[in-house]
C-alpha cells in the first residue's frame, strides 16, 4: 500500500434518486439492503446548509449519508460491511477493476480480520482510493465539457 491505513483507488458520483448497481457477491450488508430510514435524498434536503451547496459538497454528504447509514451505534463498519458496501454502492467505479493488484490488495486488507471495524475517515480513504484506480475516472477525465 501507500503507507496509509488504508489505500483504495475509485469513486464514482450516482444520483440520489438512482437504485444501487446490483451486486455479484451478496455480502451482510448488501443482502440485506439498505437499512430502512429516511431517503438519502430526503436527508440531503432536510440539510439548511446545503441547499445552495456545490455539487461536490453535495456528493460527499451523500457519502457520510450513505456511511452513516449502514454505521452502528458507534458510528463503525466492520471490514465485510464495508467491502458489501462499496460493491453494492460504488459498482460502477469497481466494475472490471477486479483483476489489477492495486484492487485486489485493497480488497484483501478488508477480508483480513472482516469483524474488526473502521470509522468514516478510513472509509473514505477507501472510497477515493478506489476512485483513483478506476477506468471509470479515465473515462471521466475524457469527457469534454461544453458551455
Amino acid at each position: 500500500m501507500c503507507g496509509c491505513r488504508a489505500s483504495v483507488p475509485s469513486t464514482k458520483q450516482y444520483s440520489v434518486s438512482q437504485p444501487p448497481p446490483a451486486s455479484t457477491k451478496k455480502g451482510p450488508t448488501a443482502a440485506a439492503g439498505m437499512p430502512k430510514g429516511v431517503p438519502i435524498a430526503k436527508q440531503l434536503a432536510s440539510i439548511k446548509a446545503l441547499r445552495k451547496g456545490s455539487d461536490l459538497e453535495k456528493a460527499f454528504a451523500t457519502a457520510a449519508l450513505v456511511y452513516n447509514s449502514y454505521a452502528d451505534p458507534e458510528s463503525k463498519l466492520s471490514k465485510a460491511e464495508t467491502k458489501s458496501l462499496l460493491q453494492s454502492q460504488f459498482g460502477h467505479f469497481i466494475q472490471g477493476q477486479e483483476n489489477k493488484p492495486k484492487y485486489q490488495e485493497i480488497i484483501s486488507s478488508l477480508d483480513e480480520e472482516s469483524e474488526n471495524k473502521i470509522n468514516f475517515e478510513d472509509f473514505m480513504i477507501f472510497l477515493v482510493s478506489l476512485t483513483l484506480m478506476s477506468d471509470l475516472l479515465q473515462e471521466i477525465k475524457n469527457v469534454k465539457t461544453t458551455k
